[in-house]
């Protein structure tokens, strides 16, 4: 049986008496683009820390590329590549310095750094800015530079915490394609955002969050089989409803069944849909 590339039982987190992760569990298969949606206050962030070795879970277990978070925290390191919402390249470096910073913590021998530098930020596009001092880069530019930073160390799996937050849609759209790429090439990602046409666009599964807890696992067409393929708006009233059905054709036949069809509108659900149904809210 192939070892999972991530792994998580019965995860828990408590701070002080307060339930933040409860009951967590879910895996991910090697070379898989996984998608963690939630609302704010879901537990995303505190699930990224505690599988980055950032935070110790209060119960259950983890496992990174077959190593325990907590045990083997080294190993799950260098198995690991991390881009954080949060800018976290030095400003007042150029963007070489940065990588080779980098290179050093991870003890790459000599020989190899000048090279691994180089190839990465030849492939996130940033190589004749090398001598730039980070400072002076665009937003698109830092996020780039940080996945660059984040793969130097040939990691076999990359966590992804809300990478586009900011950006303009050209750059997120540039993003997405190295994003990717680098799925297509093994890569194992693990991808927290906000906008949920980036969940449709690169994921292939997606785990469902609110108050701490995994309230749905599995593809966007395992969710529309489950809550319904169709469904119908109806804006008519002082608030806009909205109706689940197996089919978009079963939604046309309810609304051409009103008498009064302005207001309404069918379309096939999307991801969005089903998040509001199973939270309640938006991402928001």
């Amino acid at each position: 049986m192939e070892t999972a590339a991530v792994r998580l039982e019965a995860v828990s987190k408590t701070f002080g008496d307060r339930p933040v992760v409860r009951d967590l569990s879910f895996s991910i298969a090697p070379g898989e683009m996984f998608g963690l949606l939630g609302p704010n206050g879901a537990g995303k962030s505190t699930t990224i820390r505690m599988l980055t070795t950032l935070t110790k879970p209060s119960g259950g277990s983890i496992e990174i590329a077959g190593f325990d978070t907590i045990r083997d925290a080294a190993q799950v390191k260098q198995s690991i590549g991390v881009v954080l919402q949060q800018t976290s390249v030095d400003m007042d470096l150029t963007v070489w310095q940065n990588m080779e910073f980098h290179a050093r913590l991870h003890h790459l021998p000599k020989a190899d750094r000048k090279l691994k530098i180089a190839q990465w930020l030849d492939y996130v596009a940033l190589l004749d800015r090398k001598d730039d001092l980070v400072k002076t880069l665009s937003g698109g530019m830092k996020r780039r530079l940080q996945i660059a930073r984040a793969l130097l160390h040939d990691p076999q799996i990359l966590f992804l915490d809300e990478p586009t937050v900011g950006l303009d849609p050209q750059t997120r759209r540039r993003l997405w394609e190295i994003v990717l790429d680098l799925n297509k090439k093994g890569m194992t990602i693990l991808l927290t955002t906000h906008y949920m046409e980036e969940v449709e666009y690169l994921c292939e599964r997606i785990c469902i969050m609110d108050a701490g807890e995994a309230i749905e696992v599995g593809t966007l067409d395992d969710f529309r089989d489950k809550y319904g393929r169709g469904i119908s708006i109806d804006r008519r009233g002082e608030t806009m409803e909205s109706k689940f059905y197996p089919t978009v054709d079963a939604a046309m036949a309810a609304m051409e069944s009103e008498r009064d069809r302005a207001g309404m509108m069918v379309r096939e659900a999307n991801l969005e849909d089903i998040f509001v149904k199973l939270t309640g809210r938006d991402l928001n």
